[in-house]
């Protein structure tokens, strides 16, 4: 296989969806592959053109970015722009030399490259970030209840049930997405390939994809290898890293760290800036942070701490956390339960459970403890996919898509 199609709504890291499709376009660079960077929405991170990575980014808003509503909305349900020109590209490629993977589409490129990708004359893989070939909000989750949603998919249940984190509206215009992507899309129910990041994510999508999908347990990679450790136990920062949304829980680290006379600090943005500072007057507001910035914040820390409130895929600043010996305490609800091993690496803390947040917290302020979790952290992450590993099991399966589409040519001629 000589090339690859990576495919995803922002050529710019804005989240961990995008900074795999990126990483993931510069390791197949590294195999001598010849790729192709395909996204709606700019601009193109610069290691791409860098490593020659061909960029073909179509310059659009994202959904939430555009502003003219409908616009967004009729795009958001079929980006006729987006199919053509992927479908351009991949008739460039002959069968047996190239390989498309999708890492995500639900916030510029919209369902209409289901069918595009899925018809391909090359074979097709598709990572599983989210869930939102399942869920019309892609996480399985009510922000109405904020509370992990077990609804059926636009059953009866689901479709009256107001769940969106904005206006009941926004929530029909999610249904009518779902059905075009379950319709018009030819997804999930013509995918082939499919990677999932965690057991908890494929246990939430299994009923959702269909049976005769190939299925790939491939963790997301971490792009560094442990460092020299955190002397945590010597420091007195709770950190809590992400979008401050509520699904992410961070009201509830908030609450729970002025209960436990802790100092907090919260690195990220978002619309429960001001609901966090009601809930604790005391918390550090950081904003988002460079790399370096945020290193430096984890080396003044005593944890990281994750209260997500949803299902999450593999959070990728847990990962990263472990690997400077930052000890963590996670939702045992959510996909970082899997790899923070509670009593050992740090914590696992009932979802969505202030007093136990709290008590976790007061816990964390026992110094030995807390070297422990640090130096066990450390040696876990030894066991982490780095790039080199992600790039060879890559490679496997994308081996697999293609001998598998072959012999399903060979069979249907």
């Amino acid at each position: 296989m000589k090339a690859a199609v990576i495919v995803n709504d922002h050529g710019f890291v804005n989240g961990g969806q995008a900074k795999v499709a990126i990483e993931t376009a510069l390791a197949l660079r590294l195999e001598g592959m010849s790729v192709s960077f395909f996204s709606g929405v700019g601009p193109m991170d610069q290691r791409l053109e860098d490593a020659g990575v061909e960029c073909i980014c179509l310059g659009q808003y994202d959904l939430l970015g555009d502003p003219n509503r409908v616009a967004s909305g009729l795009r958001g349900l079929w980006n006729a722009q987006a199919a053509a020109r992927l479908e351009a590209l991949l008739r460039r490629f002959a069968p047996d030399e190239a390989i498309v993977h999708v890492h995500g589409w639900a916030k510029s490129l919209s369902p209409s490259i289901g069918p595009v990708i899925t018809a391909a004359r090359i074979p097709h893989v598709y990572t599983l970030h989210e869930y939102f070939l399942a869920c019309p909000t892609g996480g399985f989750y009510n922000y109405q209840e904020r509370e992990i949603c077990t609804r059926r998919p636009l059953g009866a249940s689901c479709l009256t049930t107001n769940c969106d984190a904005r206006h009941p509206t926004h929530k029909l215009w999610r249904v009518a997405r779902q059905a075009v992507l379950w319709t018009a899309g030819a997804m999930p129910r013509a995918l082939r390939d499919v990677i999932y990041l965690s057991n908890m994510q494929l246990a939430a999508m299994r009923g959702y994809l269909p049976a005769s999908a190939r299925l790939h347990h491939l963790p997301n990679p971490v792009s560094t290898t442990p460092g020299a450790r955190v002397p945590a136990e010597r420091n007195d920062i709770y950190l809590f890293v992400g979008r401050l949304s509520a699904e992410k829980g961070p009201e509830i680290a908030a609450l729970a760290a002025r209960e436990a006379g802790v100092r907090i600090a919260f690195a990220g943005e978002g619309e429960c800036r001001e609901s966090i500072l009601a809930a604790n007057p005391y918390a550090q507001m950081l904003g988002w942070m460079k790399p370096d910035d945020l290193a430096e914040w984890i080396g003044k820390a005593r944890c990281l701490v994750f209260p997500s409130l949803w299902y999450e895929g593999l959070p990728m600043v847990v990962l990263e956390a472990m690997q400077r010996g930052l000890p963590v305490l996670v939702s045992d609800g959510c996909a970082a339960a899997e790899v923070a091993r509670h009593d050992m690496d740090g914590l696992h803390v009932r979802m969505g459970d202030r007093a136990a947040w709290a008590q976790a917290m007061q816990l964390m302020l026992d110094g030995r403890r807390v070297r422990r979790y640090s130096q066990s952290c450390l040696r876990a992450a030894e066991m982490f996919v780095d790039l080199g590993s992600y790039r060879r099991r890559l490679m496997a399966i994308y081996r697999d898509a293609a001998a598998a589409q072959l012999l399903e040519r060979r069979r249907l001629n």
